[in-house]
């Protein structure tokens, strides 16, 4: 997985409440159980006037010229809720978004985003408001520049410098920047699983008298 430390991207405003998970990829769009094959798929119903043709929505937000190249999406609350797919992250990520920043994730969709790399950023919903209107206000493809190691965000609007601070567990911080799914994280830990075992082993000897 590839790790996330700062990342500087075009971010797009996709404001609404509620996206779930068959509305990132609808299910008519699942012909695949690998994490390949899929960004095609991803906002199908919102992203095309015709599905089946792939005729573009120019009304939809990436696919106006300024968000084209979007590698950050800006969204509002429960973002990611709906059914458990894991296909939704796998979707995003192989589109090319590395973080959604919003007020707010379903929580599986959530936890799927930090196991393939994707960061998940929430903020305050006025802060997204913020940056919802310096992202719409811009002249140039807006851009947001992301910090993991200090978890800050950095946006340059027309006018100031928009710095946001944002909380992640340890553990989800240290998967991300490092790349690790749980079984990596998990192998870290190698030589305290090691030593509790040894320890084990000499405490209650009968559980491996097999071995010994």
């Amino acid at each position: 997985m590839k790790p996330f430390t700062t990342h500087r991207g075009i971010a797009a405003p996709l404001l609404r409440d509620n996206i779930d998970t068959d509305q990132i990829i609808p299910s008519r769009e699942m012909k695949t159980v690998g994490k390949t094959g899929l960004s095609e798929g991803l906002f199908a119903g919102w992203r095309y006037l015709t599905p089946n043709a792939r005729d573009l929505n120019p009304d939809f937000i990436l696919n106006k010229p300024a968000f084209q190249n979007a590698t950050i999406l800006v969204a509002c609350a429960n973002f990611g809720c709906g059914s458990s797919r894991e296909h939704a992250v796998w979707a995003l990520a192989e589109y090319g978004i590395r973080a959604v920043i919003a007020e707010s994730f379903g929580s599986i969709f959530r936890a799927n985003a930090i196991r393939n790399g994707v960061l998940p950023v929430s903020l305050p919903r006025a802060s997204i408001a913020r940056l919802a209107t310096d992202l719409q206000d811009s002249a140039q493809p807006p851009q947001i520049e992301i910090d993991l190691n200090k978890c800050v965000l950095l946006m340059n609007s027309e006018s100031e410098a928009v710095i946001m601070s944002f909380q992640l567990a340890d553990a989800e911080r240290e998967m991300l920047l490092n790349g690790f799914d749980p079984v990596d994280l998990t192998q870290t830990h190698s030589a305290k699983i090691e030593d509790f075992i040894r320890d084990h082993r000499i405490k209650r000897p009968w559980i491996y008298k097999d071995e010994i």
